[in-house]
């Protein structure tokens, strides 16, 4: 068996331990026997909208598109931003075979070596899928912005949409930052490449506004296991370029106008948070070590400057740590937010009203959103109770977490994979993880994570230390290291 294909058999034997469901039951496929069509569109309950340069920007191995983008400049001192997101919920009824499937994962699970999508691919490749070439209906995000991308307004509704041109963020971002020609595709778009370039500087300003309310420039490394001769030969790290922060901002500004339709509608929402962190000491600390002083209250604003002075004095090691003060943030969650409540707010964006609901064929909060807002914008009663909420937003933060799990174990069975020969070799490192359940290190170079089982004692979080390897399991992913 080569080093692929364990990989899927860990990943599968893992999602079982995580208490998620690998497998579709019988059911839901009973279901997509019936399902041949995607959402038709209807003139009267929604606006025709295919005929502006609409386009998708994503992985290059992409294949359920959940939004499509569009920008405008309508006068000197007005831009209008569109933000389509797939509609799931015109093909996925709620209590459904494979709505109630999508509840227990909640979440697509991407690992190194296998996906375990949310939903049936007929459908989130497919049918509710925005793919190229094809009218979909969706849901579009309609945000007007002033010349200093301050939102003057914004606005929810069903449009007929139209993907032009199933872009990746490698091209277009080696584009936007000057390094690559412009994806052929963009060229073939009348008006396609004057609203990318005008996205992105709306991105990129709406990216600086963020950080002057206190958003965190966080940076962490993505890791992908290449297989070469049946065996893990390196890991790619996944580069961030312009693209990614276009869609993102654009994203964030979606999800902002979902929550302030949920307050302009006084209709609940299922929001996403990340609480005060409880070890900003730590935090504090960490800052003291590099020679500079925060408050001593949390305070995102001035984590962000110490931020991006580290990013700029050391490049190298900032991903390291960025992962450091994510754990130290704690974790997301999703919580209910009622009518007239003071909300919890994201302290990372920086946000204090935020949602999910730009992704529906990957994650299950965002089908929530998207329904609790369909019901709005027909007059219907709210279709869920808050008891029923505050269940499923359990539910999320839970299986989320067990998602997560699962991904970092696959990674961390690759990683193993790729140091099973090294066994005795030393490695500079840093302590990521400090608790209960032991000291973690992750390594410089290959950047990957491993246990301290033995000499942990002293050491905290973003503690830089020297260790050698004694030990890998690879169907386990756990790689051992000691204090050289």
């Amino acid at each position: 068996m080569d080093a692929y294909e364990r990989l899927r058999k860990i990943a599968y034997r893992v999602m079982l331990e995580k208490g998620l469901a690998p497998d579709f039951p019988q059911a839901v496929f009973q279901q997509l026997a019936h399902i041949d069509q995607p959402a038709d569109f209807q003139e009267s309950a929604m606006r025709d909208l295919s005929a502006l340069p609409w386009c998708s920007i994503d992985n290059d191995d992409s294949m359920d598109l959940d939004q499509l983008t569009f920008a405008e400049k309508v006068s000197d001192d007005k831009i209008i931003v569109y933000v389509a997101i797939a509609d799931v919920n015109a093909l996925v009824k709620s209590d459904s075979p494979i709505d109630l499937h999508a509840q227990i994962n909640t979440t697509s699970v991407y690992t190194a070596a296998r996906i375990f999508p949310m939903l049936p691919e007929k459908l989130s490749t497919d049918l509710t899928s925005l793919n190229e070439n094809v009218g979909r209906v969706s849901v579009v995000f309609e945000i007007t912005l002033d010349s200093n991308i301050e939102v003057l307004s914004s606005q929810i509704y069903k449009a007929w949409v139209f993907n032009h041109a199933k872009l990746a963020y490698s091209s277009v971002g080696k584009w936007l930052e000057g390094k690559g020609p412009m994806p052929e595709k963009i060229g073939k778009v009348p008006g396609l490449s004057e609203t990318i370039k005008l996205q992105n500087e709306i991105a990129q300003k709406m990216k600086q506004h963020r950080q002057a309310f206190g958003a965190l420039s966080l940076e962490t490394r993505e890791l992908k296991p290449v297989f070469d001769s049946g065996n893990v030969s390196s890991l790619a790290v996944r580069e961030r370029n312009l693209a990614h922060e276009l869609i993102e901002s654009l994203m964030i500004a979606a999800n902002t106008a979902s929550a302030r339709y949920a307050i302009q509608k006084k209709i609940p929402s299922l929001r996403r948070i990340v609480r005060v962190p409880k070890r900003w000491d730590r935090i504090v600390m960490l800052a003291n070590e590099k020679g500079k002083k925060l408050p001593e209250e949390p305070d995102s604003k001035a984590l962000d400057v110490f931020l991006n002075e580290m990013r700029k004095k050391e490049p190298e090691t900032f991903p390291d740590l960025s992962l450091v003060v994510i754990k130290l943030l704690g974790s997301g969650e999703y919580v209910v937010w009622l009518p007239g409540e003071d909300p919890v707010g994201h302290f990372g964006l920086a946000l204090r009203n935020y949602t999910h609901s730009t992704a529906p064929n990957r994650r299950y909060p965002d089908v929530i959103t998207q329904r609790l807002i369909e019901a709005s914008l027909l007059g219907k009663k709210t279709p869920y109770t808050v008891s029923e909420l505050e269940s499923l937003a359990a539910i999320c933060t839970q299986r989320e977490d067990a998602a997560a799990k699962v991904e970092r174990q696959v990674s961390k069975s690759a990683a193993a994979m790729l140091l099973a020969s090294r066994i005795g070799e030393e490695f500079k490192a840093l302590i990521t993880g400090v608790g209960a359940k032991g000291t973690w290190v992750r390594l410089i170079d290959p950047p990957v994570e491993g246990k301290l089982v033995s000499g942990a004692n002293s050491y905290d979080v973003g503690d830089k230390i020297e260790v050698k390897l004694v030990d890998v399991d690879i169907d386990k992913g756990f790689i051992d290291f000691v204090v050289a």
